[in-house]
């Protein structure tokens, strides 16, 4: 699958790393944690996963051959988890542990190997005080990070990937109707990713039909909205969907609405799979899209100037086409996985034990 082989150390030996996680079942990190690790184990690292217990992602991980420890990882009263990791990485004797998130970080020892704090948020990083270094996914978290106080020379930006879909097959779920224009948001029914400012533009965009893939908290608040807004015939909400390639495919634009979005995943994943995107104008979709042409960016908040993105792209073909086939370009250029991993690879390899 990934192209790219990483060199080894001097004596020839695969880089040791352990990855440490203890996210929740589903959402963008937790999947791009699972995605490095099989990236990593397939170029010939030798790595570990230290995980909070997890059926579904051991199950995931293992059919990767990532090798995976199960820690209870509780609050912040949980003694026992930080001792039984320390023994886990003292017998794995990683060259680096990569923590992801705060909770992770909490918990993670010093030891032998190199620490290095992984987010892809605004997280409070008093959190992360036993870590040498800390890598952020876009420049403007690596750039918070440093006025916050870190190093210059300890904060890196490495960006995330996402799996190649230029030979996946589309796949349009059946309970679409034909022949009309299909608008797909993806992640947790959250406030944060302001499905609901989505919703309240589909009631301005006739005839086309969406569908946000995730669950979460918000689920019964969005349903109730898409009902007073009189779309509630063309708003799906099928819940998680862990495989979303067929879809982001099959779509006519990819939306990500958000109010708080540090990076946006499915912005990379839309310009892998070659489907012209919407992001509002913050944060991470700023950083992916603004000054380029890409995709289209809109004003936080403001479901009209949503709706007339999403109608300029399903009506106007050669502005789909031109977005689609930039942000394409644009994912080969900086979020393949060949090109992630090498960076990943020089920055653990420089800083490893």
């Amino acid at each position: 699958m990934f192209s790219a082989r990483l060199s080894t150390p001097r004596d020839g030996s695969p880089l040791r790393i352990a990855h440490v996680m203890a996210g929740s079942a589903h959402g963008g990190a937790e999947l791009f944690f699972e995605r490095l690790c099989a990236a990593q184990v397939e170029t010939g690292e030798q790595v570990t996963a230290f995980i909070r217990r997890d059926e579904g992602r051991e199950a995931r991980l293992a059919e990767k051959h990532v090798p995976v420890e199960r820690f209870r990882f509780g609050g912040r009263l949980d003694l026992v988890t930080p001792r039984a990791l320390r023994r886990a990485l003292t017998g794995f004797a990683p060259s680096v542990a990569v923590a992801w998130m705060s909770r992770a970080a909490r918990a993670l020892p010093k030891g032998s190997w190199v620490n290095v704090g992984r987010l892809g948020g605004y997280y409070d990083l008093s959190n992360y005080r036993t870590c040498r270094h800390l890598v952020g996914n876009t420049r403007g978290l690596a750039a918070w990070m440093v006025a916050q106080g870190w190093p210059a020379e300890r904060v890196h930006y490495v960006p995330n990937f996402a799996d190649d879909l230029a030979l996946t097959a589309p796949e349009r779920p059946a309970f679409l109707r034909a022949r009309r224009p299909f608008v797909l948001a993806l992640g947790r029914l959250h406030r944060n990713k302001a499905f609901d400012v989505l919703i309240r533009a589909m009631a301005h965009v006739p005839d086309a039909e969406l569908v946000i893939g995730g669950e979460g908290p918000e689920r019964d608040a969005l349903t109730e909205l898409a009902r007073k807004e009189g779309v509630s015939d063309r708003v799906h909400m099928p819940g998680w969907i862990q495989n979303s390639g067929r879809l982001l495919k099959a779509c006519d634009v990819l939306v990500c609405p958000s109010r708080v979005e540090p990076l946006g995943n499915v912005v990379i994943e839309a310009f892998s799979a070659g489907r012209p995107v919407i992001g509002a104008d913050i944060q991470g979709p700023r950083e992916l899209l603004a000054g380029t042409q890409d995709g289209l960016l809109f004003p936080s908040e403001d479901h009209r100037a949503l709706a007339a993105g999403i109608k300029a792209v399903i009506e106007d073909p050669a502005l789909a086409d031109d977005l689609a086939r930039n942000g394409r370009a644009r994912f080969e250029r900086e979020f393949s996985a060949p090109t992630v991993l090498a960076r990943w690879s020089h920055f653990l390899r420089r800083e490893a034990v």
